[in-house]
């Protein structure tokens, strides 16, 4: 499994409260959701923001290195043939 982050999109889905992001294992791609309350746990994130998508998707970005690891174990654990993973406060 080598999985990377070529594509540095992301997407901030304000009903969900979620980043999601993208990996390729080869030329398949792994969805990828980190939650606002991971991101309040990683970095200075305030839901009060006056521009809650740009604010959220800047913690994002502040931490994407450490964020990209731990999608990168949470996916190396072998759970299957799944394509979307949603990384938990415990994931980190």
């Amino acid at each position: 499994m080598s999985l990377n982050f070529p594509n540095a999109s992301r997407n901030y889905d304000s009903k969900r409260s979620r980043v999601q992001f993208w990996g390729y294992d080869g030329p398949i791609e792994i969805s990828f959701f980190v939650g606002t309350d991971v991101l309040q746990k990683l970095g200075r994130l305030s839901l009060e923001a006056t521009d809650l998508e740009t604010h959220v998707l800047g913690v994002f970005d502040a931490a994407r290195e450490h964020i990209h690891r731990v999608a990168g174990k949470v996916y190396g654990r072998g759970r299957g043939n799944e394509y979307v993973h949603c990384l938990a406060a415990t994931d980190f």
